[in-house]
């Protein structure tokens, strides 16, 4: 119960004996009460005597509050009413985020069991992000409010995303070593060759095609649509993910199955190694990032854990791998459910679509124009490259969607029927960290400084990754980045589904 002290109409004798000099919070433009003759008489002098209200006790600290025509002291019970408001406000927040991310989960779920029962073959995340955007174009002329309603309700999933995103690509880097366990290391240095050759030439048609449209359209630039920055990495969330990390491994140890199984159990475990190390490289300065990308950090982070476990349970490195990414619906890894979320990636594409569609009908020829060139060059090139220097066909076709987001890249690769979709996931990230490490020295030297070529260049031959990097350093190349970003992983998918693309590629490779 909060301590009132009145002080507003109070009795005529109290009148008198407090003054605003010592209520500092006091109406000063009302005047001065002068105290009653008695009192002065009853005093025996001719000022009313001093009176010092009682203090209050330090946890008690009061404010003033206005209720009505009343001033009150209040005490900390309101003060604590501020925190409780704070903790409720934080509360709805995060179920705000869990129904949010929660529904992309669902639809990318309902689409992938639809996709599969009817057989087709098309990227089913894909479909739901024409239709999501498709829904938003149509609401946006025909109910706005509606429209941005279903915006607001999942911008917490869409901040989530873009803040966790690189996480989402790192499994396939984390289990690297069980990839190419198999692949001949002539191989290995022939598909590095192509990822980096077919990157810079990637990057270089994506910004020529976009300076030539460019210098024939002449179309006057206009600032983009404001994008938001997800929060920075708190020292509560690292604490919290280190007591995690101690924690479950501890339980791990000390009982391999206490969660069901190997994968279940350790899965807090490599979570939360995963999650560190992606939280202490984003936190490294800029100097040491750019030789030791955070995504790099994640995957350093992700596969110590996985030596330690594997040394002190006696499973070995390539057990605890396994268990890291099982790639079984049944039997879920810390892998398994950070790729789990490459669908719902692809489904917010929609919302960053629909807040740039301005930009992209302004901008339309020459965003399209480096997509459709640089995407068309991407694939066949490195079909071609792949055929020229020897590399084994089905090495080959599982490299061929390098420049494409993760989750796209590995729709197309299961579209091609690869077996090791590890090796296609492994080679777009290290494309992307290649980018994201030497997109914008390659652009200084070849003098580019306009921010449409800039960002189509670099998101088109380095995806998101590359996206990341730019932005950090050259936010108005940001819109562009996000643009191309999304738009040649969708044009390549598009591309790959029509049979006579995907038949031709194959006979490119010799399969």
């Amino acid at each position: 119960m909060a301590q009132l002290r009145l002080h507003h109409q109070a009795p005529l004798l109290l009148s008198g004996v407090f003054s605003s000099r010592q209520l500092p919070f006091s109406d000063s433009r009302s005047p001065r009460p002068q105290p009653p003759l008695s009192l002065k008489r009853a005093c025996g002098a001719q000022h009313p005597p001093r009176f010092t209200p009682p203090s209050l006790p330090a946890a008690a600290s009061p404010t003033l509050r206005r209720i009505g025509k009343w001033r009150v002291f209040a005490s900390s019970a309101d003060v604590d009413g501020v925190s409780a408001n704070t903790i409720q406000q934080n509360i709805k927040d995060a179920v705000h985020l869990a129904l949010a991310l929660g529904s992309f989960i669902a639809m990318d779920n309902l689409l992938k069991k639809g996709f599969t029962a009817a057989a087709i073959r098309f990227p089913s995340a894909l479909f739901g992000m024409f239709s999501i955007f498709s829904l938003l174009v149509v609401l946006d002329l025909s109910n706005p409010e509606a429209g941005a309603a279903i915006i607001d309700f999942f911008a917490p999933a869409t901040l989530f995303i873009q803040r966790w995103l690189p996480l989402f690509y790192v499994p396939s880097l984390v289990v690297l070593p069980l990839a190419v366990k198999g692949i001949p290391t002539a191989s290995a240095a022939k598909i590095v060759a192509i990822l980096v050759g077919g990157w810079a030439a990637s990057l270089a048609v994506a910004g020529y095609t976009a300076l030539v449209v460019r210098s024939v359209v002449k179309t006057e630039m206009i600032p983009a649509e404001p994008m938001p920055k997800p929060a920075p990495f708190s020292r509560n969330e690292l604490w919290g993910w280190a007591i995690v990390l101690a924690a479950s491994f501890t339980l791990a140890i000390v009982s391999p199955t206490a969660l069901g199984s190997v994968p279940s159990t350790v899965l807090p475990f490599f979570l939360a190694a995963t999650v560190l190390g992606y939280i202490v490289g984003s936190n490294l300065p800029p100097a040491v990032k750019k030789v030791f990308h955070p995504i790099i950090a994640c995957a350093v982070s992700a596969d110590l854990a996985a030596f330690a476990y594997g040394f002190f349970s006696g499973l070995g490195l390539n057990t605890a791998l396994g268990a890291y990414l099982t790639k079984s619906a049944a039997l879920l890894g810390a892998g398994d459910v950070l790729m789990g979320m490459l669908g719902s990636v692809i489904l917010s594409f929609a919302f960053s679509m629909f807040k740039q569609r301005k930009l992209v009908k302004r901008h339309a020829a020459e965003i399209f124009s480096a997509v459709i060139v640089s995407s068309v060059f991407s694939l066949y090139s490195t079909a071609a490259v792949g055929r020229l220097v020897g590399l084994d066909p089905s090495l080959t076709i599982a490299i061929v969607p390098r420049c494409i987001t993760v989750a796209l890249a590995l729709s197309i690769a299961g579209l091609f029927e690869v077996t090791n979709t590890s090796v296609t996931a492994a080679v777009v990230v290290l494309t992307g960290l290649v980018g994201a490490n030497f997109a914008q020295t390659l652009m200084d030297k070849l003098g580019w400084k306009d921010p449409i070529a800039r960002g189509m260049a670099t998101a088109s031959s380095a995806h998101g990754l590359g996206t990341a990097a730019l932005s950090a350093k050259e936010p108005e190349a940001l819109p562009f980045c996000a643009i191309a970003y999304a738009l040649t992983g969708i044009f390549c998918s598009l591309l790959c589904c029509v049979p006579v693309v995907k038949h031709s590629l194959f006979a490119i490779v010799g399969l």
